[in-house]
């Protein structure tokens, strides 16, 4: 069985920086794509940054390009979000998520990752 543990997150004033990271477990898994989603109350879960093991690519938000960067470690699949500049509009539950085999490119749908870590809070106070 596949598991994502994440872990970081808080609360923050605008400006300070966080770190989020999410180690991925489980006999059967390969990393393919891995990557970041958020969700702020009442809206729809959004895309963040992911980063390809298959081609080294990485993608991110429009939202948050030059202030957020993924990483990740290879030996234990694990991506990190190096949170910099945080925004009250970055308040929200950050998921890590997990495709369950290779995609061309870094695929920025919710329903392209087969598996996803239980969340974790991140508040950024204005």
């Amino acid at each position: 069985q596949v598991q994502l543990v994440e872990s970081g997150g808080g609360l923050v004033q605008a400006g300070d920086s966080l770190s989020l990271s999410c180690a991925a477990s489980g006999r059967t898994f390969s990393p393919y794509v891995m990557g970041w989603f958020r969700q702020a109350p009442g809206k729809e879960r959004q895309f963040v940054a992911a980063t390809s093991w298959t081609d080294n690519s990485i993608r991110y938000a429009d939202s948050v390009k030059g202030r957020f960067t993924i990483s990740r470690l290879n030996r234990v699949p694990t991506v990190y979000l190096q949170m910099n500049s945080l925004k009250p509009e970055d308040t929200g539950v950050y998921y890590c998520g997990a495709t369950s085999g290779p995609r061309v490119g870094v695929p920025a749908a919710g329903t392209s990752y087969a598996y996803w870590g239980q969340g974790t809070q991140v508040t950024v106070s204005s």
